[in-house]
């Protein structure tokens, strides 16, 4: 397995380079913004420890940029104690968030955790909430057994909600996920797209489930039954 960190202070990145390969993985370092995104693009790794303070790119912006290419597991490492930006980091797509200063010992545990839970799901692209059953590798989706149809850009929107359930995503996020950064229309196209993805979903019961809008925050699929 191949980690990259992604830290400016040298010793620190020394220090999980260290305990990561006593444990076997392969570590690749990078100690600025665009260092980070030139070697994950060179080494295709299986996991990146990304710092949020950086020169040239912040961590916020490598993984956006990462979450566009990519669904390679991401753990955020900051000194920010705010729950604010863990929560931030957490909708924006990171798998996980480790406070400064930490041990290095949890850190290779939390490694550890995030990768197998990434293994289970790339084994299992199939989610299965209730009676709807999306498959986030064939892009297919069922209710109850039977077959919808969207639009390629409102199933983006489907899967991308699927694969991260009951957590809130705000327009602008689903728009630089789905529609892409350099996207200049209306934030309304957001809002269209789940009216029309509820519609396709209305035999889906809603003691399982919904696409459920949590005013001032975003959009959410709430699961309440597995």
């Amino acid at each position: 397995m191949k980690i990259l960190v992604v830290e400016d202070e040298y010793a620190i990145s020394q220090v999980l380079k260290a305990y990561l390969q006593k444990v076997d993985y392969e570590v690749v370092q990078a100690y600025d913004g665009d260092e980070a995104i030139e070697k994950f693009h060179e080494y295709y790794p299986d996991l990146v420890l990304l710092d949020v303070m950086l020169p040239n790119k912040d961590g916020w912006e490598i993984l956006k940029e990462i979450r566009k290419e990519s669904n390679c597991p991401v753990i955020m490492l900051t000194a920010l104690g705010d729950v604010n930006y863990r929560l931030e980091g957490l909708n924006s797509g990171a798998d996980d968030y480790i406070s400064k200063p930490f041990v290095a010992d949890e850190v290779v545990a939390r490694v550890k955790a995030v990768l197998r839970r990434s293994q289970a799901d790339s084994d299992n692209p199939v989610k299965r909430f209730g009676g709807l059953e999306v498959n986030l590798k064939a892009h297919e989706v069922t209710v109850n057994g039977k077959a919808i149809s969207l639009t390629p850009r409102d199933l983006s929107v489907l899967l991308f909600l699927a694969e991260y359930p009951n957590q809130t995503f705000t327009r602008d996020q689903l728009i630089e996920q789905i529609w892409g950064w350099d996207y200049d229309g209306s934030d309304r196209a957001v809002d269209l797209a789940i009216k029309r993805i509820r519609k396709a979903l209305k035999d889906w019961p809603s003691s399982e489930g919904e696409i459920k809008t949590l005013r001032g925050l975003g959009y959410q699929l709430s699961v309440y039954k597995k």
